[in-house]
């Protein structure tokens, strides 16, 4: 790690004068800074982006695990379908982390508190937290107490030694923003990326954060305290006005150094969207139109869940004059998944633009599947002709349909993945700034001819949410649901929804007076978030809330977070009775394609090992370079099953956990 200290600052001067936000497109030094005189004002705002693009990684790869989305690339897919779960997803958290964060946080705290910049040193404490508190959540172990001081080989901290020191820096940092700065030092909104300098709302993220971070330690009952929680929520956000979000922009084309991703954009859309990979899993859709068994379609669902154009006709110049929306239904990859079974864990494919009528023949050996799919043409309308065994169907111009000849995979155009464009990633389309649609090629552009219009947390220009109100009211819920305050726990989850769709309405609405060219970018019908909440599909009765009630509307709103994925580790998945709570997480399951024998080694749902509990560590780094540490610490550390061993928090006690790592 010693050669990773100053890579960051190398990113400040060389993009530095390149990015269009006004916090990532300055650097005022004029004597060629180095990493002892570069401003802690220009420093701090490029960790700011750079915390959100390891968490983008960690949020998106953690999603797939929790269920949220699927994706038909390898590596991910090993998280959403197989849970053959592989170490090439192991390396870009740690390495976005420790790269271009961990090390300057060092160094910004000391320069920080050479000039008496109390706030920018409570930042570093802060953003130390966030980080550090993610390796936890993902790895276990990691060093830590040696970290960012230039040892080579640092050796590792076990999870309660990291858990506490990110629970220490949060408390140091409350003080700090609680102290008035030194006269000369640079005031904390020269360079705040989060809060614009609002330290009234850096002390909520402090305590916001306490209170996610204590929610952890529920299976300890040693250390959970609920009365400690809620006080720390009383202190934390208590509007949506109180959000902590990252911005993300689509005004620029410069990349970073290290990924060569966008600069401005959304860390989430960097990884959930930016291909065309990822699609809404079939757990997650059922939410947003069954929520409770109700069968009531959440308002919030056309935001979330993708469409592509369908039936386009086009006119006498080329451009669309009719169509309708596809919007897209989920990978079934839990249930019976038939399609992924007849097709592969990875056959989803991407759509395609017929820019001319173009024939496609389907060779369909089996009478019942020929059936069928001749029965799915003429349901949409399609020509076709048959031969036998041989289905020909033609595609007109500005048809979005499936290049291949397999005929399994010719309906999957309606799993309609999330890809955004993006300015840096349009390529030759002229697309503009207000326009992150996607378009299968450049002719379905000239066209109008939208092949997805993405998902509401990650476009390019979505928030990126650190720390929100409707967090803090769901955990408040789920509090008070442990202390059997169910009148408490019921206002508190309602609040929760409430937030969320309050949230997303005023983004939606911030988006429309900017004039995107999307409908799914703009307002929630107003009356049909009423009826919403009005109806059976949120709980209105403290006597019949459940747990599954609160956690179920906590992951919808929760989205792509690695939150999800913290919060079934502590309910068990769908193990059940956690508590007496029941299964808070009902048809989350191996599917039919498990492959993941080796990796999760539990031999039912009720064994803590049949699960996903955590990160193998990143070979390269330290199981190769480190490993005399690294495996002094935990001997099983580059065991093929460490993915099941749970991490500290995650474990009823000390002794459970440290028996872990004998």
């Amino acid at each position: 790690m010693k050669n990773l200290k100053y890579i960051l600052l190398g990113g400040v001067l060389v993009l530095g004068s390149a990015s269009c936000k006004k916090w990532l497109d300055v650097n005022t030094d004029p004597d060629n800074p180095n990493n002892q005189t570069v401003l802690i004002q220009n420093r701090l705002p490029w960790m700011e982006h750079f915390y959100q693009y390891s968490s983008g990684v960690a949020n998106f790869r953690t999603a797939c695990q929790a269920g949220v989305y699927y994706s038909n690339s390898a590596t991910p897919n090993s998280f959403t379908t197989t849970w053959q779960c592989s170490s090439s997803n192991s390396t870009t958290p740690y390495q976005t982390w420790f790269v271009a964060v961990s090390s300057n946080v060092v160094d910004i705290y000391n320069s920080a508190q050479e000039k008496g910049a109390y706030h920018y040193m409570a930042a570093a404490d802060v953003i130390h937290a966030l980080g550090y508190m993610q390796m936890l959540d993902i790895y276990g172990e990691m060093p830590y107490t040696e970290a960012g001081t230039g040892n080579p080989s640092p050796k590792p901290d076990d999870g309660k030694t990291i858990f506490n020191g990110c629970m220490a820096r949060l408390n140091e940092a409350i003080s700090l923003f609680s102290k008035a700065q030194e006269a000369g030092a640079p005031a904390l909104s020269e360079g705040d990326l989060w809060n614009n300098g609002d330290v009234g709302k850096w002390l909520k993220m402090c305590w916001g954060l306490k209170a996610r971070y204590m929610l952890k330690l529920s299976k300890k009952s040693d250390l959970y305290n609920a009365d400690s929680i809620l006080y720390c929520l009383s202190q934390g956000p208590q509007s949506i006005a109180d959000n902590i979000v990252g911005p993300g922009l689509n005004n620029s084309t410069v990349t970073d150094f290290l990924i060569q991703d966008p600069v401005v954009t959304n860390g989430n859309w960097n990884y959930a969207a930016y291909g065309s990979s990822t699609r809404i899993s079939q757990f997650h859709y059922n939410l947003l139109v069954n929520m409770r068994g109700k069968g009531i379609t959440d308002p919030r669902m056309t935001k979330i869940v993708p469409a592509s154009m369908a039936n386009v006709k086009l006119g006498d110049n080329g451009k669309v004059a009719s169509y309708s929306w596809n919007r897209a239904v989920g990978v079934d990859s839990y249930g019976p998944a038939s399609r992924l079974v007849k097709g592969g864990a990875t056959s989803v494919a991407t759509a395609t633009y017929a820019a001319d009528s173009t024939d496609k023949e389907y060779t369909i050996a089996d009478a019942a599947d020929r059936a069928a799919f001749i029965a799915a043409q003429t349901a949409a309308g399609r020509d076709f002709t048959i031969d036998g065994n041989k289905v020909t169907v033609t595609y007109l111009p500005g048809s979005i349909y499936i290049g291949s000849t397999n005929y399994v995979l010719a309906g999957d155009t309606v799993y309609v993945n999330l890809r955004s464009a993006s300015q840096a990633t349009k390529g030759s389309v002229p697309q503009p700034e207000t326009d992150v649609n996607w378009y299968p090629s450049p002719e379905a552009y000239t066209a109008g001819v939208i092949g997805s219009t993405g998902s509401f947390q990650v476009r390019p220009v979505s928030d990126q949410e650190i720390l929100t109100y409707h967090e803090m009211c769901f955990i408040k819920a789920e509090v008070y649901m442990r202390k059997n305050e169910r009148g408490n726990a019921l206002t508190a989850y309602r609040d929760g929804i409430k937030a969320h769709l309050d949230m997303m309405q005023a983004k939606l609405t911030e988006w429309k007076a900017a004039q995107y060219n999307n409908p799914d970018m703009w307002p929630m019908e107003q009356s049909a978030v009423n009826a919403y909440l009005q109806s059976d599909a949120v709980c209105k009765d403290a006597g019949t809330l459940t747990m599954a009630d609160i956690m179920l509307q906590k992951y919808v709103a929760m989205g792509c977070s690695i939150e999800n994925w913290n919060d079934m580790r502590r309910f068990n998945f769908s193990a059940g009775d956690v508590e007496g709570f029941g299964n808070v997480y009902p048809g989350y399951k191996r599917g039919p394609l498990f492959t993941g024998q080796a990796q999760l080694t539990g031999g039912s749902p009720t064994d803590p090992r049949y699960w996903m509990r955590r990160w193998m560590l990143p070979p390269t780094y330290e199981i190769n370079y480190n490993s005399v540490n690294t495996l002094a610490l935990n001997p099983h550390a580059a065991d093929l099953n460490i993915w099941s061993m749970p991490i500290w928090w995650d474990c009823a006690t000390d002794d459970e956990y440290y028996g872990y790592l004998k």
